[in-house]
């Protein structure tokens, strides 16, 4: 922590110095005002209102930032929900669907978060743009899904992408090739906020411009920001009115994503007659799943306690399996007049989360973001459904996307659905090393996705290739050490083996 930041949180603790601490705030606020002023002042016209709207943002979020202390949770107010504010999914879907499925689907909306890049996985541009099943990228599976759903029930479903400054283009150029799908695509833009140095909590970036080595001076402030941007693009108002009722939110990397029709139709068609404004789709945590963040009772609200909020001591205790037993999936299901008449009296109340960075020439920064999710205290009558695994299928790591490459899965009309043939329902634990990190690495080590139906666990290290046609079996570990190659060669059958050493397989 800087000097100066140092010296601010040490003001801020000590109690009795309230008019120091608001003069300090005042202080910084005003210095903010001044540097937000000298960059709208470089906006052309033609972005001038977009750039306010977005500086106006990020004011107010500065403005809850230097007005909060500490972690934003006590913990001891935090409580388990009560029983019935998380269904088990079993207990929805035997309710069983209305006789008319066309009329619930026609109000709704599928949005889907498509604000990250492919960087984490080595490659350029957006994320939904990288290939992840017989060429199809996360976006075809996600349009043809729901051109299923339009074609099957002769519906009218939309689609609508939530893109980031760094997103936005790269994906306008590809929505061309949807133009005689039958879905109806919009996009809208997230915010842009100023990054702020962390010693002097002003913005590094000098003008508007996002270009050239102002790239790093700006970021989208995570999905939270979903209910002001959907707001302002208009589509919220627009939806609206053409009679939507509901929104489906989730990551475009979860697979498992789809609209469920059960869950809509309990919507819909509550059984006590009372909508819920805000559902959130829960799975059971496993090992894998510490981090996530989880449902609990707090001032008689469901809250979600993501582990930033945690004081640091009750760290171990949140990640605890036994206490927090489920998880956060993100997808959401969130009422169209909620979001407005919320945002319209300025009561959506998200945490805000710091997330420091360090930029290339070495500049520590951070960046004021809030997650979507941590809006259901805002909402009235939320729910947590607990759903199965299955509807948690992320891809953020190669790891991940072997997982979905391989037979363990078929695709059908976009959607993943584990193989019948696999004996258990249980996903293997896939750890790829590091020269497996980047997708062209990954793809140019293998000369076709092994057989994985039986597979419990793979761990690989190093340098290590698969020839064609490879079963792995129970718990198969490879690790090549540092100077060794390993090839395992075509039609091996590996079964709870270990492998270690060098395998140099050679065309002679």
């Amino acid at each position: 922590m800087s000097s100066f930041a140092k010296d601010f949180s040490k003001a801020m603790s000590q109690a009795g110095t309230s008019q120091f601490q608001e003069a300090i705030r005042q202080e910084l606020e005003f210095s903010m005002k001044v540097e937000l002023d000298k960059i709208l002042s470089t906006a052309p016209q033609n972005e001038l209102e977009h750039t306010k709207k977005d500086l106006e943002g990020f004011k107010k979020l500065f403005h809850r930032f230097l007005q909060e202390k500490g972690p934003s949770v006590d913990w001891g107010k935090i409580q388990r929900p009560p029983e019935d504010s998380i269904q088990p999914y079993e207990k929805i879907k035997a309710r069983g669907l209305p006789d008319s499925i066309a009329s619930v689907l026609n109000r709704l909306v599928v949005v889907k978060l498509n604000g990250g890049l492919g960087t984490s996985m080595g490659c350029k541009g957006p994320k939904s743009l990288i290939g992840v099943r017989n060429e199809n990228t996360f976006l075809d599976l996600t349009v043809q899904q729901i051109e299923h759903l339009n074609k099957t029930y002769n519906t009218d479903v939309p689609l609508v992408l939530m893109n980031s400054f760094n997103t936005d283009e790269d994906t306008k150029k590809i929505l061309q090739k949807y133009s005689h799908s039958r879905v109806k695509i919009y996009t809208f833009n997230q915010s842009r906020y100023p990054r702020i140095n962390k010693e002097s909590l002003l913005p590094i970036a000098k003008d508007v411009s996002y270009s050239g080595e102002n790239t790093e001076a700006w970021y989208p402030p995570g999905h939270g920001d979903i209910y002001a941007s959907f707001y302002n693009s208009g589509l919220l108002d627009r939806f609206i009115s053409e009679g939507k009722e509901y929104i489906f939110v989730s990551n475009i990397d979860n697979l498992g994503a789809t609209v469920d029709l059960y869950i809509l139709n309990h919507l819909m068609n509550p059984p006590n007659g009372k909508r819920c404004e805000f559902v959130m789709e829960v799975t059971n945590k496993t090992r894998a799943d510490v981090k996530g963040g989880t449902l609990t009772q707090y001032e008689n609200k469901l809250r979600l306690v993501e582990i930033a909020q945690v004081p640091k001591p009750h760290v171990d205790e949140f990640k605890s399996v036994s206490k927090f037993k489920i998880f956060n999936t993100n997808n959401l299901w969130i009422s169209l007049t909620a979001i407005k008449r919320l945002q319209e009296q300025n009561a959506i109340d998200m945490e805000i989360i710091v997330n420091p960075k360090t930029l290339d020439g070495g500049l520590n920064v951070i960046q004021l973001e809030t997650a979507v999710g941590a809006a259901i205290k805002s909402f009235e009558n939320s729910l947590g459904i607990n759903v199965p695994r299955s509807r948690f299928l992320p891809v953020k790591t190669t790891s991940d996307l072997l997982l979905v490459m391989s037979n363990l899965y078929s695709l059908n009309a976009g959607s993943l659905t584990m193989s019948e043939k696999r004996e258990f329902p249980t996903v293997p634990l896939v750890k790829l090393g590091s020269s497996f990190t980047k997708v062209q690495d990954y793809l140019r080590r293998f000369e076709s996705i092994p057989d994985m139906l039986e597979l419990d666990h793979l761990t690989v290290s190093g340098d290590v290739t698969f020839g064609k046609n490879v079963a792995l079996k129970g718990t198969v570990i490879i690790i090549a050490n540092h100077g060794d190659r390993i090839d395992i060669p075509p039609g091996a059958v590996l079964e709870n083996k270990i492998v270690s050493g060098n395998l140099r397989i050679l065309d002679h």
